[in-house]
């Protein structure tokens, strides 16, 4: 045996250091439970609680009987979906793109990870507003990026400001990873947060990564905006990455994309060329149906979440020690625990929100996702993407657990 074959470890310390996911992994906690017949009700998955569209799931099935899809399609995509993406795209955000800026990608966690190994080198900061997607900083670490979080709290109502921003720049921050609507804090910057942040970004020669896949669902009064439309400087340094998953029911489809500057959506190609190649091409049909059609399904989804956060919202404010601030955007609550520390619940005293989320499940066999996996310890994420009973149920567990703390 080669001397050096004995003193390395079986697992690659790159790979060693990725945690797993901690949102999955609530949710997979979850089903197992059920799958034994135990009633659990998960608030942990970020998935919609409605069915594909009939007329996406019609495309899909006529392309399974289709021998062209039962080939490759190019890397990048098929020509008809990147096309229909740059059509959705000026519809939808005002964002003028070219097919050959869009990369179609196996959901939109892949056009993350494209998006950062195509653009860190070792050592490179990424700055990642906190509470962040418990996925980011992984990416960015196996990138070879430094992720370096910018918290904020619900006296900003989970916003960042420029000056935060600027206190952590340093002559290695390369990229701003920018999220509006969040996941997993629900909050949406108003336009003009959005162009100090981004007039900060251009001025400082950063890049600039956006995440877009909630931009369909905000409520209220709130509104999207895409950071490149109202601070046009950003273009040429600014990737957007989206996907159907959230606006069309599409989560297990896997269709997502990167849209960019030609030469970083040629190199990211490149790159994905040799990773999964194209996305499974029946996918891609039924992903040309959605873009292509109109917003119904989304209108009609986005009714039922704004009802349901509502809803959501105010019985967890009516449980002591819980407080709420009202999301306006994506479909989750992001609930302060902190004031159940030390209280008995059940015998037991829990002094973080990781421990009073095995609480729930334990004792309520409800199914939430502690703060900690977002960077955020002292809160909870939940979920109101599901059946409004369900929702109702399942907070009542959680009111009377923290109701019979002591």
């Amino acid at each position: 045996m080669h001397p050096g074959a004995v003193t390395g470890h079986r697992i690659s310390a790159r790979i060693a250091a990725v945690t797993p996911s901690a949102t999955l992994a609530v949710d997979a906690k979850a089903k197992a439970l059920q799958a034994q017949g135990e009633n659990v009700i998960g608030f942990g998955a970020g998935e919609p609680d409605f069915p594909t569209p009939e007329h996406v799931v019609a495309a899909a099935v006529e392309a399974c009987r289709d021998p062209r899809c039962h080939k490759y399609t190019p890397t990048a995509g098929l020509p008809e979906l990147r096309e229909a993406v740059a059509v959705k795209t000026r519809r939808d955000s005002g964002l003028e793109v070219s097919a050959s800026q869009v990369l179609v990608t196996n959901g939109a966690k892949q056009a993350v990870a494209n998006a950062f190994a195509t653009l860190c080198d070792p050592g490179d900061e990424v700055l990642v507003l906190a509470p962040y997607w418990t996925t980011y900083p992984e990416a960015i670490r196996l990138a070879g990026g430094v992720p370096v979080a910018v918290s904020t709290d619900v006296t900003s109502g989970f916003r960042v400001t420029v000056d935060q921003l600027e206190a952590a720049r340093t002559d290695r921050t390369k990229v701003l990873l920018f999220v509006s609507p969040s996941n997993p804090t629900g909050a949406v910057y108003p336009r003009e947060e959005i162009e100090a942040i981004g007039r900060w970004a251009a001025e400082g020669g950063l890049w600039v990564v956006t995440d877009e896949i909630y931009e369909h669902l905000v409520y209220g009064g709130a509104e999207h905006h895409s950071m490149p439309v109202v601070v046009p400087d950003l273009v040429d340094r600014c990737i957007v990455v989206n996907g159907v998953a959230k606006t069309y029911a599409m989560t297990g489809w896997r269709v997502g994309w990167m849209i960019g500057p030609t030469d970083v959506i040629g190199a990211a190609t490149n790159l994905q060329s040799h990773e999964t190649s194209n996305v499974a091409n029946v996918s891609q049909r039924a992903a040309l149906e959605a873009v292509s059609g109109d917003l119904a399904a989304v209108a009609e989804m986005r009714q039922a979440f704004d009802r349901r956060r509502l809803t959501m919202h105010t019985m967890l404010n009516d449980i002591d020690g819980v407080s709420c601030l009202l999301p306006e955007g994506a479909f989750y609550a992001f609930p302060s625990v902190e004031a159940l520390y030390g209280r008995e619940i059940r015998g037991r005293k829990a002094s973080s929100s990781s421990e009073l989320a095995e609480l729930a499940i334990e004792e309520a066999k409800v199914a939430v996702v502690p703060g900690e996996a977002f960077g955020a310890p002292g809160y909870f994420r939940m979920s109101y993407a599901l059946g409004d009973d369900d929702l109702v149920e399942g907070v009542n567990r959680l009111a009377k657990l923290f109701g019979d703390a002591g």
